[in-house]
């Protein structure tokens, strides 16, 4: 029986990840049953030596066991930034590498996370609704398993094991990834870029929908010069932290247009703490 106070008729979720296969090395993994707010794509590569994981959703299922059933390797899990739905599975991994200006909001988590939707604020309510079923009075449609509690989520402490910064290299033994400082989003936000064949998995950073810019840890004029960046990069792929995955003429359109938005109230930010 489900926990009291938990309606009987939420159902459970026959697996809790979606597993779609991109190309011979790179499958996408995500959380179907999951409010589209908080849903985020979980990126692993297969390699020679190891595999890599590109953040690790919001840790409500088994994702260690449903990693199993298609690496075996091991694996290396990096944090492209601090935020729950992309460290929240992160603890079930042994390797584990984050930049150093997020590590410890990882390692001690303070920041606020839930699956009920009447523990955040009226607006963002608002925006939950407009965005998902404005019915559900929590974020999940299905549970993990019998016995959950979606009251009792909460953002487990997953401290690094390994901090990387600009220009490390994350090795695969047939293919390697250099860590890209791309700041904004948070201040240790990062990108995985592989020169080789110019993907780039960029976390938050940049993705096919709204940039989330706002938060109390985001920081515009930061954001701009991250866009600048990626202007320059010689990349084909991205592989974002949300959305679908695009090419090169995508990445220049999106960039392009938050410059257009973000360039002005950058400078004014910039003229006001000189």
């Amino acid at each position: 029986m489900p926990p009291e106070g938990i309606p009987v008729s939420v159902r459970i979720a026959e697996h809790w990840f979606e597993v779609k296969r991109i190309d011979d090395a790179i499958t996408l993994l995500w959380e179907p049953h999951l409010h589209p707010v908080w849903q985020s794509n979980i990126w692993h590569v297969r390699g020679r030596d190891r595999d890599l994981l590109v953040d690790a959703g919001m840790g409500i299922g088994d994702l260690a066991g449903a990693l199993a059933e298609i690496a075996d390797k091991p694996i290396v899990a990096v944090a492209t930034h601090r935020h729950a739905d992309h460290v929240g599975g992160f603890q079930q991994f042994a390797t584990r590498l984050a930049h150093p200006l997020d590590a410890d909001e990882i390692a001690s988590p303070e920041s606020f996370a839930s699956l009920i939707k009447a523990d955040y604020p009226p607006e963002f309510v608002a925006f939950l609704e407009r965005d998902g079923n404005p019915d559900s009075t929590e974020l999940i449609d299905a549970y993990p398993h019998e016995g959950y509690d979606p009251r009792a989520y909460t953002l487990q402490p997953a401290p690094a094991t390994e901090l990387v910064e600009e220009g490390d290299v994350v090795d695969l033994g047939d293919r390697s990834f250099t860590v890209i400082h791309l700041p904004g989003h948070s201040p240790g936000s990062i990108g995985l870029w592989d020169t080789a064949s110019g993907v780039l998995f960029s976390g938050d950073a940049i993705y096919d929908g709204p940039l989330y810019d706002f938060l109390p840890e985001s920081n515009i004029a930061d954001y701009v010069e991250t866009m600048r960046r990626l202007l320059e990069l010689p990349v084909e792929v991205v592989h974002g932290g949300h959305d679908g995955s695009f090419g090169r003429e995508r990445l220049v359109e999106l960039a392009a247009k938050y410059l257009e938005q973000r360039s002005g109230q950058a400078e004014a930010l910039r003229a006001q703490t000189a």
